[in-house]
């Protein structure tokens, strides 16, 4: 295969190499004529053609040109900007494969996992959308009380006490993991994680009353509680199952006023 087969595009900095007859597969589309150089969108650098959009997005498109498939992963989300970049390539049978994920509704599952152990209580939360974890991250705050100091005499007086404060853990783009209550260390002081959920400020040492600050911060969010199952009686741990059904979302258009509807400044005055 020689070099005048191929061609190289930087799609919004990600580089992609294909064969000149993958990108001309759908001969009307905008992607196919983009070779002519008449199009501003395309911009040819050196041996690469240049796109100004998304290029992790357009991994999915390259893949739908080489194979004339729709495979995407499971946890993909991104239908609406993904119909997006298929239009702007004028993709019209990619359009066409989309249109049914669009009208779907798709659920949104959540399984908060619960473990009471003693004066402590740990947390992880496991979510199938990355956003609904990214928005509970956000909410949660982790304050740790460091161990007790050494005793004060009567004529000083203590620093002021100091709370820092830590997002929770992060294993996974689908979960996060925290933990409250108070925490023996080896040199038998004790320090105190609370756990504070936005918009409620409350600092919850408690792990029963994080709980429940959680379950409502869920519900609040158009989530409902789907089940509740232990999972093990002797270590005392619960599984919570919530599911927010969401319809599609409606394709908004930004309405540009035509060049020749337009009106001047100076034809406005003389309307006067």
């Amino acid at each position: 295969m020689s070099s005048r087969e191929l061609v190289t595009l930087n799609v919004g900095g990600k580089i992609f190499t294909t064969r000149l007859a993958t990108i001309k597969q759908f001969p009307a589309s905008r992607l196919a004529r983009m070779l002519d150089g008449k199009d501003q969108e395309f911009k040819i650098i050196g041996s690469q053609i240049f796109v100004d959009r998304d290029g992790v997005l357009f991994s999915f498109i390259l893949d739908f040109l080489r194979t004339n498939q729709l495979l995407l992963p499971s946890n993909f989300s991104d239908y609406f900007r993904l119909r997006r970049e298929a239009l702007f390539y004028e993709l019209d049978s990619l359009v066409d494969l989309l249109s049914p994920y669009l009208l779907q509704p798709r659920p949104d599952l959540v399984e908060v996992n619960f473990l009471s152990r003693n004066t402590q209580a740990f947390f992880r939360v496991f979510g199938s959308c990355s956003k609904t974890i990214e928005m509970l991250t956000g909410r949660i705050t982790v304050f740790i009380e460091p161990p007790s100091a050494p005793t004060w005499s009567s004529n000083s007086f203590p620093p002021q006490m100091t709370f820092l404060p830590v997002p929770p853990q992060r294993p996974s783009y689908h979960d996060l993991v925290f933990q409250c209550g108070s925490d023996s260390t080896t040199d038998n002081q004790t320090g105190v994680r609370y756990v504070s959920i936005k918009p409620d400020n409350r600092k919850l040492a408690n792990g029963t009353n994080v709980l429940g600050l959680l379950i409502d911060t869920l519900l609040k969010e158009g989530f409902h509680l789907v089940s509740t199952r232990t999972v093990s009686a002797e270590d005392k741990t619960e599984c919570y199952s919530f599911e927010r059904i969401k319809g599609p979302e409606a394709l908004t258009m930004s309405k540009t006023p035509k060049p020749e509807t337009a009106i001047r400044p100076e034809q406005s005055q003389k309307k006067k």
